[in-house]
């Protein structure tokens, strides 16, 4: 499937969940509503004091949760959307820290300065860019998370090399991520609109494990994986992760 369409396609639905306040990912997707897996991705009381509009429902986990995000820390966020993500990291890092946002949808940037606006934070930018060309310099950062976002990403072993690239040596990242389990159909993985819907850009678990060793990554540990019973089919399904990794 040609790269810049399936991006064309991600950037537009994420125009209109930016601009709509409506979720990309259907509720057996990325949020796992409606799930009888227990999937639901429920922030509770951590986000009670964000941002009205900076949680759009779109994950399908909670990597602030999962990797220790010290005070001073440099964060950043890929696929940052409205920024819910950040604001969890910024409360974390402090006022001597600093976590950055970076998405490639024009009004999704938008939205979540405005939310930062909002919430008053004085430690957190939010840039515009592509995960496989990030526009952060080289081994600056201490922690990247990721939140249902590189499922969504053509070139998904160039996207790890990025990380790799950016991250300080010792640094760590903690992903949650759509992934998938046995064959699925070439019919879903030709689907525009499903890539878009997290699921046709997904890569089976081992494969995604793989990639990210190969990117030079260590101790690579899954934290939480969940199989969402309403997505499956003959011989198939679809699933979530959150893992964490490490830069020697």
């Amino acid at each position: 499937m040609n790269e810049e369409k399936i991006k064309e396609s991600v950037k537009e639905r994420y125009k209109a969940v930016a601009t709509q306040s409506t979720s990309c990912c259907g509720p057996s997707c990325c949020s796992g509503e409606d799930s009888n897996s227990g999937a639901l991705v429920d922030y509770g009381l951590i986000d009670a004091d964000l941002p009205v509009g900076s949680n759009l429902g779109l994950g399908c986990g909670i990597p602030t949760l999962s990797v220790a995000i010290l005070p001073g820390d440099t964060v950043l966020d890929l696929g940052s959307g409205a920024g819910v993500d950040v604001f969890l990291a910024a409360k974390k890092v402090g006022a001597g820290g600093r976590v950055i946002g970076v998405d490639m949808t024009p009004e999704m940037v938008a939205r979540a300065r405005e939310n930062a606006l909002k919430g008053e934070y004085q430690n957190v930018e939010f840039r515009l860019g592509e995960i496989e060309s990030l526009p952060v310099d080289s081994q600056s950062v201490d922690v990247v998370l990721s939140n249902c976002v590189i499922n969504l990403v053509p070139d998904k072993g160039k996207a790890f090399a990025e990380i790799f690239r950016v991250l300080k040596k010792g640094g760590r990242f903690s992903i949650s991520d759509m992934v998938t389990f046995g064959e699925i159909p070439q019919a879903v993985r030709e689907d525009i609109v499903l890539w878009a819907d997290c699921i046709s850009g997904a890569l089976d678990r081992d494969k995604y494990l793989q990639i990210v060793r190969e990117a030079g990554f260590d101790d690579v540990e899954i934290k939480k994986s969940v199989e969402y019973d309403t997505i499956k089919g003959e011989g198939y399904g679809v699933g979530s992760i959150t893992m964490e990794a490490h830069k020697r």
